[in-house]
């Protein structure tokens, strides 16, 4: 195949798999309604007055860190919980039968996951701007958005992975089960500087954590870019690892 067969590919199968999320309101609602209800609450009503952290107030420090809860929520459900779902319809096996390679079925949910999670990142940037004070120029507001939209990869990879590990009826269970508990751990709901010092140290071995350093650097905190992108290819290599391994147990199951 082509790369240009590839490309058409690619995209017909993004506008399919965006339709697919679009026609389904009980999974869209929620994947771009609790970032945006969230940070709506904490964010701006009950934090919105208090001094800040990091340098930062508190309505410019939870854009960052809810915006990484946002897209981490969008990769995990998008791909975790997508993939088992076909997977448990016979949907991925029907696919294998047919020459659309493998690339192009994950590619296109990585994009989706990718274009909600730029989606939620704009709504909650809207409401920091008109409702939190939020004021800052247009290459850091675009560095903001980059380097979220990026930080949904890793966890398109752990999507992945779920999707092949676990059942159709099982998966969004799972996934919450990973997703909020790392989430708290990793001080997306509660600057990680307010948390006790146990669970400060707890939160650098948690992957959205480094996501939000990144975030909060672009939006003008001082941290270890560096150490933190490093975390982030690591995770990546581990969880794409594990992706590739449940993808061949399976199809090995499958196929024998």
């Amino acid at each position: 195949m082509t790369s240009g067969t590839f490309s058409a590919v690619l995209v017909s199968e993004t506008r399919s798999e965006i339709l697919k999320v679009i026609r389904v309101p009980a999974f869209l609602i929620p994947i771009i309604g609790f970032p945006a209800m969230f940070y709506a609450l904490f964010g701006l009503l009950m934090f919105g007055g208090s001094g800040g952290a990091a340098g930062l107030q508190m309505p410019t420090y939870l854009l960052a860190s809810y915006g990484t809860f946002g897209v981490v929520g969008a990769a995990l459900f998008g791909m975790g919980v997508g993939v088992a779902v076909e997977r448990g319809q016979g949907w991925l096996t029907l696919k294998s039968a047919t020459p659309m390679p493998p690339l192009a079925y994950f590619g296109a949910k990585m994009l989706v996951s990718m274009i909600f999670g730029v989606i939620i990142t704009l709504i909650l940037c809207t409401l920091g701007t008109l409702f939190g004070g939020v004021s800052m120029s247009a290459t850091t507001w675009l560095l903001l958005l980059l380097v979220l939209t990026v930080g949904a990869v890793p966890f398109c990879a752990l999507g992945c992975a779920l999707g092949y590990l676990a059942g159709p009826n099982s998966a969004p269970a799972i996934a919450n089960m990973i997703y909020l508990p790392m989430s708290f751990l990793s001080g997306l709901w509660i600057p990680v500087e307010f948390m006790p010092k146990a669970l400060q140290s707890v939160a650098v071995f948690m992957p959205p954590y480094h996501i939000s350093r990144l975030a909060l650097a672009a939006v003008g905190v001082k941290t270890n870019v560096l150490l933190h992108a490093g975390a982030l290819v690591g995770f990546t290599a581990v969880f794409l690892a594990l992706a590739v391994l449940a993808y061949r147990r399976d199809d090995g199951r499958t196929w024998g």
